[in-house]
């Protein structure tokens, strides 16, 4: 079959020949029906050799569904043809935080010999992926491939994030979205979805902040110079309660730091590699900055039911494999609206078909 493959570090990735797996003892075959593009695959891209432990080549894309294509020795369930999403984390499976559906945050992460799916192991750019084990995978009964893939990894990551400031985004809050890609507008209409909060978007881009007006952000600030006042204007002196970085440069972690409020917080989630300089006087009083990253698979189930029920929803634009390199070009140069979704089973989707607006606010 063919994949799309990363071969190695500083350079592009390229079409492989690979043979389609047979899966063994506790392992799952997926029959891939749809694989989302994501932004880090690019930091991936560019990072020199040693930055990450992973053995080289393997095949991209981390936000996978599909269905159920064949059962290793030992594995009851899912039924074959079973429509899946497939948990992107992979984690040891055994430890305290696996055991709680957190392989995100898997205490052996170090010895294990990828990331997850499309990160160290064979991912979803391609016919098929093999499934180490079935607790990796949620079936999404008939839902949509094309939006349950985003949902993997686009909204579950914002997701895990938004729930952990929950506790501040009361009535009246504020929250403030950096960064309305792929990710940043799903963040948008998570905060509708399951908060009271008001949500002021950030973005250089008009066309993004467009999006984010669409899916429903209240007020929406251009980047620069400008935005932190911009963004005091609507949150006044105290600050918002909330920032959401999907950026994570040195420029956006500046920029939250600035417009938090005491005792808020900032979630940096973008992988730009930023940094902050810290003083005591550096952000106000008993704010914090912290990093997240992805999501339980407890939580993808939430996501999903989200989407199941209409309240979120990827503004999507499909590929057909060979046109891969494309998306990820286009994604590169801040051209694609939402998310790039490749179509690994269909060899004629026509570059930019199957776009989908995102949900009228």
């Amino acid at each position: 079959m063919k994949a799309f493959r990363f071969v190695a570090w500083g350079r592009p990735p390229e079409f492989a020949e690979v043979p389609i797996p047979e899966p063994g003892p506790g392992q799952v075959l997926v029959k891939v029906t749809a694989a989302g593009v994501c932004h880090s695959d690019l930091h991936i891209f560019d990072w020199p050799a040693g930055m990450l432990p992973w053995k080289l080549p393997f095949t991209l894309g981390h936000e996978v569904v599909g269905k159920v294509e064949a059962l290793g020795p030992g594995v009851k369930a899912p039924e074959i043809g079973t429509a899946v999403a497939v948990y992107g984390p992979w984690g040891c499976g055994t430890c305290r935080a696996c055991r709680m559906g957190m392989e995100n945050y898997c205490e052996r992460s170090a010895e294990m010999p990828g990331a997850g799916v499309g990160l160290g192991f064979d991912g979803g750019m391609a016919e098929y992926v093999l499934v180490p084990s079935p607790r990796l995978l949620i079936p999404i009964g008939d839902m949509d491939p094309i939006q349950a893939a985003p949902m993997t990894d686009a909204a579950l990551t914002p997701y895990h994030a938004i729930k952990a400031g929950l506790p501040l985004l009361v009535p009246g809050s504020t929250a403030v979205v950096i960064g309305v890609g792929g990710l940043g507008h799903m963040a948008v209409q998570i905060l509708d979805a399951i908060s009271p909060a008001t949500v002021i978007a950030v973005d250089k881009d008009q066309r993004k902040l467009d999006l984010a007006k669409r899916v429903g952000a209240a007020q929406m600030v251009p980047a620069g110079e400008k935005a932190a006042d911009a963004i005091r204007k609507f949150v006044g002196p105290v600050g918002a309660n909330a920032v959401f970085d999907f950026v994570g440069s040195d420029e956006t972690i500046a920029l939250a730091a600035k417009v938090v409020r005491p005792a808020g917080r900032v979630f940096v989630v973008g992988i730009a590699g930023g940094s902050f300089a810290f003083s005591f006087f550096s952000i106000p009083y008993e704010a914090a900055i912290s990093s997240t990253y992805w999501g339980s698979s407890v939580e993808l189930q939430e996501v999903l039911a989200l989407a199941a029920g209409g309240k979120v929803k990827a503004a999507v634009e499909t590929f057909a494999l060979d046109d891969v390199a494309t998306a990820y070009s286009r994604l590169r140069a801040g051209d694609i609206e939402g998310r790039a979704v490749i179509l690994p089973a269909s060899s004629k989707v026509p570059v930019g078909a199957g776009f989908e607006k995102a949900r009228a606010n």
